[in-house]
């Protein structure tokens, strides 16, 4: 997996040296064990489709870092993005954030294992969003594959510092869910600077990562209360 992982993102044109593959492959194995008991996500049992879907996948997002210095990644599930960032960028500080305990207990385990510059905090977005610790307090908010970008607007653009970005992690469907969260831009102060395809090396999956500035201070009304921002989106 290791060789794998040099090579593929050498053609991305991702830095990753062999110590990070090796943290990379530390996270896995500690993934897999983990997933025995928790069921956190699925992990192929090829190491080279593991590599690519779970470790390369979220490297993508990398080359749109440039000079961020902190980066939250918001419903992280078992750590997607925000682990490998974490290991391939150790000059940003990365925060995890997941409503569920039993996860963010296994991704404080990681953190503490590879002495990775990130934490993990156990919060819903709506709740952790109005918490002045995390609203614009980042230079970038992500997420992967968490919900509609009409939603996820209203989840991740309350914690981005204006001037900051939003990266959401999509796929084939972005620019129809664009459409569909125009309005939700307008209202939370988001402005779209671009649809990046995205590639890795040897697959023909059509991902995509959406990129938006936030323009304006958020409206202190947004995020509404839990479940709203699914219930009725903007």
């Amino acid at each position: 997996m290791i060789a794998h992982i040099l090579s593929s993102a050498e053609k991305m044109g991702v830095s990753v040296t062999k110590e990070m593959a090796e943290r990379l492959l530390k996270y896995h194995e500690m993934l897999v064990s983990a997933n025995k008991e928790m069921n956190l996500t699925r992990v192929p049992d090829d190491p080279v489709e593991a590599a690519d879907r779970n470790y390369l996948d979220c490297l993508t997002i990398v080359p749109l870092l440039r000079d961020a210095e902190t980066f939250i990644d918001v419903g992280t599930g078992a750590g997607f993005p925000g682990l490998p960032v974490a290991i391939v960028c150790p000059h940003i500080r990365v925060t995890l954030m997941d409503a569920l305990n039993k996860r963010v207990g296994f991704l404080k385990s990681v953190i503490e294992a590879l002495s990775l510059n990130a934490a993990a905090v156990h919060f819903r977005a709506e709740d952790a969003a109005k918490k002045p610790e995390f609203r614009d307090a980042f230079d970038i908010a992500s997420a992967r594959a968490v919900a509609e970008m009409n939603v996820l607007s209203e989840w991740l653009l309350p914690f981005v510092r204006t001037g900051g970005r939003m990266l959401a992690m999509k796929g084939p469907n972005a620019d129809d869910e664009m459409k569909r969260a125009e309005n939700a831009l307008t209202l939370l102060n988001g402005r779209l600077i671009s649809v990046h395809k995205t590639q890795i090396p040897g697959r023909d999956w059509d991902h995509r990562i959406v990129e938006i500035e936030k323009t304006a201070p958020t409206p202190e009304r947004f995020p509404r209360r839990s479940g709203m921002a699914e219930k009725r989106p903007l």
